[in-house]
């Protein structure tokens, strides 16, 4: 087995860690206080390419893979974590089930407006909808004409920048299994405006966002998909989503590990760096396995999607791993900065807020055991079996 990057997706990582230290890093305390991202940030994650890292050339993208994806989130989110969910939500969330429900005239329409500076979102999430996302309310009654929208959705992650968005709302109430379905919708658009802006703990750069519908009409040809067919294209969606944010929280990880190991050997107690005394070098070790071994999961996932096999309970696994592993990393960055890890001279706050986030969207952490452990149920009923 290989466990190298391909010397494409190696210089990929060297030109986005470059980047990403030298135009992402320095601003991210600025954005978190602010709670917004700015524009010019914006086109410049555009002008590199990152909005269409997995577009197509024939669209106007990159036409790179998930690994090619998941290292940019990564190293982003090493730098700012808010602007790596950004770029993960827009390619995960939009781009991805556009390119894998869409037409052919809805691609050419949507993919290169995503590739060149039009953010992308998913509207699924609803007051009453959390982790039941088959329990939403937002209807869409067909008509001869479209489909007429009413109801509200929340925490949509980059509602406010977003130009397209996926939607899932009901189309057939009365119908367990065909009861959703898929649309592209374009923003402003009659009867479509944007609610609340959350005020949130972390990833404050990062809008999260509630969008009300009120008589919004969509034309039938923006259904995407099959109709009643919507939270097949949720869950498929939601499985390339958990490695975008698993590589947000490996980011988080490896921005705790390098703070906390570079101040340890400049912090003297008792006549010595802190470094040598073996109650740090226990942290610094257990976060460094710990990020060796999320990255392991995470690039497995991202890859298995590359060949087009069955990863979504290796996409569990991963965000599972890699978002609770981030929680933990900024704990104990804290523990090694001491009191001054508490105070907002110093960034590790920063990555313990941020960090909590991994842990809930994209599925909580208990959601994921549930998957990963159905699809050991899975693995059992076809013959597999553990040895005592």
């Amino acid at each position: 087995m290989d466990f190298t990057l391909s010397e494409d997706h190696d210089m990929l990582q060297q030109s986005i860690r470059d980047f990403a230290m030298k135009e992402v890093a320095g601003g991210a305390e600025e954005r978190d206080r602010e709670g917004s991202l700015p524009q010019e940030l914006i086109d410049q994650l555009t002008e590199l390419g990152l909005l269409g890292i997995c577009i197509p050339e024939e669209f106007g993208g990159a036409g790179l893979d998930t690994v090619a994806s998941t290292i940019v989130v990564e190293e982003i989110s090493i730098a700012c974590a808010g602007t790596g969910v950004f770029l993960s939500a827009h390619n995960s969330l939009c781009v991805d089930p556009i390119l894998s429900f869409g037409t052919d005239e809805q691609k050419k329409k949507y993919l290169p407006k995503l590739a060149t500076g039009t953010v992308g979102c998913l509207s699924l999430t609803e007051p009453g909808s959390g982790s039941d996302a088959n329990a939403a309310r937002c209807m869409a009654v067909e008509e001869a004409d479209g489909f007429r929208i009413n109801g509200n959705k929340i925490f949509v992650t980059n509602g406010k920048e977003a130009g397209i968005m996926v939607l899932i709302a009901v189309t057939d109430p009365d119908s367990p299994k065909r009861r959703m379905s898929a649309f592209i919708v374009e923003h402003p658009w009659e009867g479509l405006r944007i609610g609340k802006l959350e005020k949130k703990l972390g990833i404050r750069c990062s809008s999260t966002a509630e969008y009300v519908f009120e008589d919004c009409l969509i034309p039938k040809e923006n259904l995407l998909g099959e109709l009643g067919r919507g939270f097949s294209v949720a869950l498929a969606t939601l499985d390339g989503g958990r490695i975008g944010i698993g590589a947000q929280a490996l980011g988080i990880s490896e921005a705790c590990l390098y703070e906390a190991s570079r101040y340890a050997e400049t912090r003297e107690q008792f006549g010595r760096s802190i470094a040598n005394f073996q109650a740090i070098q226990n942290k610094i070790a257990d976060m460094a396995v710990g990020i060796e071994a999320a990255r392991s999961l995470l690039y497995r996932a991202a890859w298995m999607k590359d060949q087009n096999m069955d990863y979504g309970y290796y996409s569990a696994m991963a965000k599972l791993y890699a978002s609770e592993h981030a929680s933990k990393c900024a704990n104990h960055a804290i523990q090694v900065f001491g009191g001054y890890g508490y105070c907002q001279d110093y960034p590790v706050e920063r990555f313990l807020r941020d960090a909590k986030i991994t842990e809930l969207y994209e599925g909580t952490s208990e959601i994921h055991r549930l998957v990963i452990a159905r699809g050991v149920e899975n693995q059992a009923e076809k013959g597999w079996t553990a040895t005592v």
